[in-house]
């Protein structure tokens, strides 16, 4: 009975693999993300020389949410990959990142949550830059949903807090 629990236990540990082809696929969703950030930047750069200064700021604003994405998936590779899968072994290498291999789940649910409110923060922006075209309903809805990404950020960072309380009373 001991064999079978043991094989059974190794087959759970190293099922952790399968998050593998996952962390592979945002690999080269960063990739499409790069296609999709030049095509904004050849469509933003004639507007530059051309478009008032309201275009121009949306045109910026856009380039940014893209670069904020490709940020969040590059936080969600290095850190689900370490945290769930295996350490990520670059040696020595001087342009590793300080924060890899010390990103928990706790620290990376924050992470994730801080940049959908700062991707939602920009798209509202944007939103303001055209609000002559958007009806008081649109807004509302726009308003709305990046107040619920950001009550949703401020409660996971209270839970948080909360809980890493409690663990500290349970070690005195």
């Amino acid at each position: 009975m001991k064999h079978l629990e043991s094989g059974l236990e190794k087959l759970i540990f190293n099922s952790r693999w399968l998050l593998a082809p996952f962390y592979l696929g945002l690999v080269l969703a960063l990739a499409l993300l790069l296609v999709k950030f030049f095509k904004e930047f050849v469509h933003f750069a004639p507007l530059v020389f051309n478009a008032e200064g309201g275009e121009v700021i949306i045109g910026l604003l856009s380039l940014i949410d893209v670069v904020m994405v490709a940020n969040l998936l590059i936080i969600i590779v290095f850190a689900g990959y370490e945290n769930f899968v295996s350490q990520i072994n670059t040696g020595d290498h001087e342009d590793r990142p300080s924060w890899m291999g010390h990103v928990g789940f706790a620290e990376l649910k924050m992470k994730l949550i801080g940049s959908i409110v700062a991707i939602s923060g920009i798209e509202l922006l944007k939103a303001f830059m055209h609000v002559e075209t958007m009806t008081n309903e649109q807004l509302a809805w726009k308003v709305g949903i990046h107040m619920t990404f950001v009550v949703s950020g401020v409660l996971f960072a209270l839970m948080d807090r909360i809980a890493d309380g409690k663990k500290g009373h349970a070690q005195e």
